[in-house]
This record gives C-alpha cells, structure tokens and sequence, in this order.
C-alpha cells in the first residue's frame, strides 16, 4: 500500500474541515478492521471448537485462508496508523512490520485455488472426495502453501540485499514506512509485474476450471441439483476475492497515476475507500462467505459471537455442502 503518499498528503491538510473529514476517515478504517478481525478471529475459534471441523478438509483450509488473512490485518493496521500519524521508523523495524504483511500475501490466493478444486472433487468425484482429500494429504498441501510463500519472501530479501550492494545503505529512512519504500529499485516494480500475472492466471485457471467442471456435472440428472448451485455460487465468489486481492498489488500504480490529477483531498478519500475495498474486504469475505452460507458453522459462530447465549449449539442433521 502506498502509506507513504498518504502521510505525504495528510500532512498538508491544513485544521479545518477536512482535517475532521481525515480523522473520521480514519476512524471509520480502524473500526472496520477490528470488527473484521474480531469476526474472523471468533470463526478461527470455532473451526476448532468441534471435532467435524478439524476432521474435514474443507474446514481445514477454511482455518488456514482465515488465519493468514487475520494475520496480516495486524501489520496493515499499523503501517495505516504509521502514515496517518506522519511517524517514521527504522528501516529494520519497517522491514519486519512489511515482511509480515507480504508472509501471507500468497496464502490467500494459494488456499483459494486449493479450496475450489476440493469443491471441484467433491462435487464431480464424490467417491474418492474422502481418499484424495483426506486429513493428511491436506496438510501436505497447506504445508506447500506456506513454503511457496516463505520462497516468495527468501526472493524479496535477496533482491533487496543485492540492492544495497549496489547502492550504500542508509538504516534511517528518509520516507514512511511502505512497501514502495522497502522495496523501491526498478527491479522489484518487474518482479511485482511479473508475480501478479503469475498468481492471478494459475489461481484463476484453477478456480474457473473447476467452475466449469461443477457446472458441467450440474446438468447431471444423477447430481445434488441444491448442492451444485451452492457450490457454483461459492466459486463465484472465490473468484470475486481473487480478483479482489489481485487489484490491490496494483494500488499504488493506481493512486499515483489519479495524484497526478486530482486535489490533495480527493487522493486522500480515493485512497481510503480503496484500501477499503482493495485490502480489508478481500480479507475478510471468507468469514461471509462460509459463516453466514454455511449451516454447520452458522449456528456455532452465532452461538460464539453471542458470548455463549441462547442460540442452537450445533445441529445434528448433515450439513448441506457447499
């Protein structure tokens, strides 16, 4: 995100109206996420409160696209206080605080892709649904996930410490804490390029792929007509995030390209209503997603979100899958 222009920018704002419009801003951002976060942390909660939701590969990976996305609403929130507040930190200290945000920027996409194609199995190959996607072998997956994204990270750090080979290095940054600032040789802007193709055709293919296979199946007359919808409206969603958290790797070519044409406030509530969109909601459509759609989770995480009321523990008939 490009925090640094919006410390820039906000700096200017002279008191007034829209110093109040700026704080209101920022106000309504930092409520989101932590409702948001409070959200997603009750669900992580119940996708282990009850053994079927440990024992099912769909709820696995469920548990693993929550946690990286709540994971990584933490650094976020702190680089848009940073830049809102106009603080500078320590390259060292702005380096860690990015390098968490990027650790689970590939997780998402990743999870997604693994999810539609379980949803494709479960849909198109229900007989051996319970042999390939069984508890470990979903594991292994999550497990590659996660190495994939510590390779992304291991690239980041090597091309960074090449850079400073190049060039002296200065442990005082000079603008604030961003990625853009992190990271702000040539280089990395192709490699950022390059990544983003690479992520969104591959994830895509695989989500759109299984799309069309489920929908192929659905026109079976053999086939759960009420299941097979569910499931194509979940991968149409899957899709929607996807592009979504893809659209936020372009953010700052975005708002840099509208600052050259706009007043200083306008940029500032551009940039906030995409960060919005582009960073907080990607993250946080799986808690809609599944629990709210989902009517083995639903009743727990009603039940949870109620601090333990009256609501209807656990249901006992089989769930519809979606």
């Amino acid at each position: 995100m490009l925090y640094s222009l919006l410390a820039n920018v906000t700096a200017n704002l002279d008191p007034g109206p829209e110093a109040y419009e700026k704080i209101l801003f920022g106000l309504f951002i930092v409520i989101s996420i932590c409702s948001f976060f409070y959200i997603n942390c009750v669900l992580l909660f119940t996708l282990r409160s009850k053994p079927v939701f440990c024992e099912k590969s769909r709820f696995i990976l469920l548990f693993n696209l929550l946690f990286a996305d709540t994971f990584q609403q933490v650094p976020n929130l702190l680089l848009y206080i940073l830049a809102c507040f106009n603080m500078k930190i320590p390259f060292d200290a702005c380096g860690f605080l990015v390098l968490l945000c990027l650790a689970t920027d590939l997780i998402s996409p990743l999870t997604l892709a693994v999810m539609s194609v379980e949803r494709y199995v479960a849909i198109c190959l229900p007989l051996r649904h319970a042999t390939i996607f069984t508890v470990s072998s979903t594991g292994m997956v999550i497990a590659v996930v996660w190495a994939f994204s510590f390779i992304h990270i291991l690239i980041r750090v090597f091309m960074l410490v090449h850079t400073f080979t190049i060039i002296p290095f200065n442990p005082h940054m000079n603008d604030f804490c961003s990625k853009e600032a992190m990271f702000f040789a040539p280089i990395f802007n192709d490699f950022e390029k390059v990544y983003a193709s690479i992520l969104f055709v591959s994830v895509g293919l695989a989500i759109i792929g299984s799309y069309v296979g489920v929908a192929l199946v659905a026109t079976s007359a053999s086939t759960d007509k009420a299941s097979a919808r569910k499931v194509l409206q979940t991968l149409l969603l899957h899709l929607i995030q996807l592009c979504l958290v893809l659209t936020s790797s372009m953010f700052s070519t975005i708002i840099i390209v509208i600052a050259r044409t706009v007043r200083r406030l306008t940029i500032v509530r551009i940039y906030n209503v995409c960060f919005v969109f582009l960073s907080i909601l990607p993250r946080c459509l799986s808690a809609l997603i599944y629990g709210l759609r989902d009517q083995t989770i639903r009743p727990v995480l009603m039940h949870n979100l109620c601090c333990g009321g009256r609501t209807s523990a656990f249901p006992q008939q089989e769930p519809v899958t979606i």
